[in-house]
């Protein structure tokens, strides 16, 4: 395809997917598209080993990287303790968590009791020093991009990304932030709308992509790519008709064959609606949308206490839903209940479990069969 974006990845259809899943990265690129990993949950020996078996698959197509680095968050500096995080966190919050728990017979008592970082991978917000540690390992790859999550990248990010020859992204909630990108020196504006999945803002992709497309058309090689609930290739090109070179998406990976979500979670995002999300601050301080459970209902009731700031809030919400997602993996009925995942609204046109390849193949069937209904209308004008 013809498109900026293609032109500066070195790719063949203008879709990047963000994922989890180094099987689902290896398997978009082959097909055309870009595979891009969230790493930030990673620490740098495990991204090291991640990124090696990405360049040992993907047959030298490119792909990309993905942190979240916030602009602002508590302890941003990474110069508090363990300890002294763990003990910002007040107990009545432990308590309405436990609680919630308790009424889906789950046994609570040694929840937060483990040190920070056991029991899987966290949140994932890295401060500074985090964040170098992990971009030292990821520039050491042949990556085509790079992206941040939360705000403007930090400034060694895009040091990098000039000195490698490696395209920075940036995802951006309004017009104004997307400004502030380009005044930074990003290359790719991520436009997500409030139908995306995890972190999100508050204005719908259909008025944001133009928003930025306009704010931003006088910086010269500042591409622009649609997000927010776009599952299809009929919304790929209803994004590029109104001014993006392309899309970003991240929740139609989540069911696909390959991908790491488990089953418990892929059964309840096949079976979803698009109006089953919600979008909350209760799992990391920021409103991020996630499918619709009891737990993200408790969070919601008037009498829930207020969720703390970022990154503290993750200390009250990971620890009781990693182990709602271990119990729900072994068949207990009230931990498959409460388990809930971040998805965008796109969610209700998810219908079937396909390979990462196939969906990226739809989605170029599809973005031709719109592509052609939008001629026709013009011919027969």
């Amino acid at each position: 395809m013809k498109s900026p974006i293609c032109d500066l990845l070195g790719i063949e259809f203008p879709l990047i997917a963000f994922t989890h899943c180094r099987d689902v990265v290896c398997e978009v690129s082959k097909a055309g598209g870009m595979g891009v990993l969230g790493a930030a949950s990673f620490s740098a020996e495990q991204l090291e080993v991640e990124l090696q078996w990405i360049d040992d698959h993907i047959d030298g197509k490119p792909y990309g990287v993905d942190l979240i680095v916030p602009t602002s968050m508590a302890n941003k500096d990474g110069s508090a303790s363990p300890a002294d995080i763990k003990a910002l966190v007040p107990d009545h919050l432990k308590d309405f968590t436990a609680n919630i728990l308790a009424q889906h017979k789950i046994n609570t008592a040694e929840i937060y009791d483990r040190p920070l970082g056991q029991g899987g991978k966290g949140a994932g917000f890295l401060g500074e020093g985090g964040a170098s540690n992990i971009l030292d390992i990821a520039f050491a790859h042949p990556i085509g991009l790079i992206a941040n999550a939360l705000g403007v990248p930090p400034r060694y990010m895009l040091e990098l990304g000039k000195k490698h020859n490696v395209p920075v992204a940036a995802l951006v909630g309004s017009k104004q932030h997307a400004i502030k990108q380009a005044e930074a020196g990003v290359d790719i504006l991520v436009a997500a709308g409030t139908e995306a999945g995890g972190h999100c803002g508050e204005v719908s992709t259909m008025v944001l992509v133009p928003e930025v497309y306009e704010a931003v058309k006088d910086y010269k090689d500042v591409c622009v790519l649609g997000a927010g609930g776009i599952v299809t290739g009929r919304q790929m090109a209803a994004s590029m008709a109104m001014g993006a070179d392309g899309v970003w998406t991240a929740s139609v990976w989540l069911t696909t064959q390959e991908a790491e979500t488990s089953e418990v979670i892929k059964e309840k995002l096949l079976a979803a609606t698009s109006s089953q999300t919600v979008r909350s601050k209760s799992r990391t301080g920021k409103y991020s949308r996630q499918i619709r459970s009891p737990w993200t209902d408790a969070w919601e009731d008037a009498d829930a206490p207020d969720p703390l700031p970022m990154p503290l809030q993750s200390l009250v919400s990971e620890p009781p839903l990693r182990e709602v997602s271990r119990l729900a993996e072994t068949g207990h009925e009230g931990a498959r209940q409460l388990a809930t995942y971040w998805v965008g609204q796109g969610v209700g046109l998810m219908n079937q479990s396909l390979s990462a390849k196939q969906v990226v193949y739809d989605f170029m069937e599809d973005f031709l069969v719109a592509n052609e209904r939008l001629n026709k209308c013009v011919d027969d004008a």
